[in-house]
């Protein structure tokens, strides 16, 4: 994937944020873009606390990772960058990586080293899929039930329920992007693991995700931030509902709803941040040093005792204990725990870096049809 960034390289960024830290001349106050409710609140706790109260700088917290490609399309377009850190998904940052509009971060130089002195870039391994990608954790979207629906005669033990609704009736809640739904849809329509990214390269797979999609269309509720699922199942207004699988630890944990996680087919993904390109000297060193503190081994292992997803640093792994306020064992609510992960889709963030564009112009249209 080539990089067409070239303004601002890693050396010259390095360059410029010791300078300005040298100077004393970072900025004071951030603004952190990330996704809300419960994963905002994790990162509240394991990064931003501990930063603000060992630096003195003030965070400003802002939800809205899902929109943040358009987003920063449009401040790099009037030339006013206002975000000074970003939360995205490993195929968002590659599509920002590519525009030009994410800083390339060596790793090395840039983010600190595991506890035994193993540089970044191998603690963090193959999960650096970008080089404007710092990784924070491995988490998956997935389905959570409720446990009192009225009609259900069984729980549903295959992804496939949320297309039954004669055996499942009520209301479902998938994501408002084609993301994940299309893959769903062609698994329970009959098609293999393998064959799913080819068939949807053409549009015959595309309209048959979507015919499929049809079957629950009338019986959905679209949602747009992660914690929008989880109100639903608490509520009662959705039977079934995707979302990320540490919201739905928080509901049923935390919260203690009458609500169950459905791991079949659980998409995994990864997410972690981007610095905007065309920040001025002082913010982008404040967001570097920023950058170098929450993704240190023990802060990653921090946010697990938070949230339910694992940490992307392979020396953060033994550090997962207990949740930090229940005090309970965190393993078994991983994503990767063997238990969970029997049958798993390895989310192609390289392949929708490459077509989420087109894919989401269909989704959108078939969406007002």
């Amino acid at each position: 994937m080539k990089l067409r960034y070239a303004l601002t390289g890693a050396a010259s960024a390095m360059a410029i944020a010791s300078a300005a830290s040298a100077d004393g001349h970072m900025a004071n106050e951030m603004t952190i873009v990330s996704w809300g409710g419960a994963y905002s609140n994790s990162q509240q706790k394991a990064y931003h606390d501990p930063y603000m109260e060992k630096t003195g700088v003030s965070i400003v917290n802002d939800e809205s990772s899902a929109e943040a490609v358009a987003k920063l399309r449009a401040m790099a377009e009037a030339g006013n960058v206002t975000w000074d850190v970003v939360d995205v998904v490993a195929a968002d940052a590659m599509r920002l990586c590519d525009e030009g509009l994410a800083l390339e971060i060596d790793a090395d130089e840039q983010l600190a080293p595991a506890p035994d002195g193993t540089p970044a870039s191998e603690d963090f391994g193959d999960l650096i899929v970008s080089d404007c990608f710092i990784p924070q954790i491995v988490y998956s979207t997935t389905f959570g039930y409720r446990t009192d629906n009225e009609g259900w005669d069984s729980e549903p033990d295959s992804v496939c329920a949320v297309f039954d609704t004669e055996t499942f009736p009520g209301k479902r809640a998938l994501e408002k992007r084609p993301i994940a739904n299309m893959e769903w849809a062609l698994i329970c329509d009959g098609v293999s693991i393998e064959e799913v990214y080819d068939l949807l390269e053409t549009d015959e797979g595309v309209d048959r995700a979507f015919a499929k999609l049809d079957t629950i269309k009338d019986q959905t509720v679209w949602w747009t931030a992660g914690a929008e699922t989880p109100q639903l199942l608490a509520d009662g207004e959705v039977a079934i509902g995707s979302t990320y699988n540490g919201r739905l630890f928080s509901v049923i944990e935390e919260q203690d709803q009458p609500v169950k996680m459905l791991w079949d087919w659980q998409m995994f993904d990864l997410d972690g941040w981007i610095i905007p390109a065309g920040l001025s000297d002082e913010r982008q060193a404040r967001a570097l040093d920023y950058i170098y503190f929450a993704t240190d081994t023990q802060r990653l292992a921090d946010q697990a005792a938070y949230i339910s997803y694992g940490p992307a640093r392979a020396s953060s792994a033994p550090l997962v204990g207990q949740h930090a306020e229940l005090g309970i064992d965190m393993a078994p609510h991983m994503p990767t725990d063997p238990a969970n992960a029997q049958n798993t889709f390895l989310f192609n963030y390289e392949w929708w870096a490459d077509n989420r564009d087109d894919l989401d112009a269909k989704f959108q249209a078939w969406l007002i049809q």
